[in-house]
């Protein structure tokens, strides 16, 4: 199993980088025993200005031809943190690749959007991408804590 991180744009020195950086490391340390390998980041800059489209070219060509992708998509559905970790456990047991996308300021491409195995929402309101970059990488990591057994997720 490869899993991806992948975002349109570069993420600037600063906290929300830091905060990538840590929870991804959570994660990762978190997930070995799991059977969960550590997340590349892939930042993904279309210098041409194509807008959707050759952001989704760009993301396609990033991610393996077979695996799962997963888009942050404000049209997509809600899933409680117990069921985020329930999807990675199925991915992993199936030993899927998986790439987790975040689009660029436009929103992602119908194209790719269609292509997607699972479309994540964060709820109706919409995020700057920089901090669902923070979120998501938080909720991995509580996706590796619940398969774990450990505390830190409460319900």
């Amino acid at each position: 199993m490869k899993l991806q991180l992948c975002a349109v744009g570069r993420l600037r020195s600063g906290p929300e980088r830091d905060l990538v950086e840590d929870y991804l490391g959570r994660f990762e340390r978190t997930g070995k025993p799991l059977g969960l390998p550590g997340v590349q980041l892939v930042e993904l800059e279309d210098r041409k200005g194509g807008g959707m489209e050759a952001e989704a070219e760009l993301i396609l060509k990033a991610v393996g031809p077979g695996a799962a992708l997963a888009v942050l998509d404000e049209r997509g559905r809600t899933l409680s943190s117990p069921e985020f970790a329930e999807q990675i456990a199925r991915w992993r047991d199936a030993g899927r690749d998986v790439a987790l996308v975040i689009g660029g300021a436009d929103g992602l491409a119908p194209r790719l959007r269609e292509r997607a195995d699972l479309a994540i929402s964060f709820g109706k309101m919409v995020w700057p991408h920089m901090l669902v970059r923070v979120m998501l990488a938080e909720q991995l990591y509580r996706a590796a804590t619940i398969l774990a057994g450990s505390p830190y997720h409460r319900v």
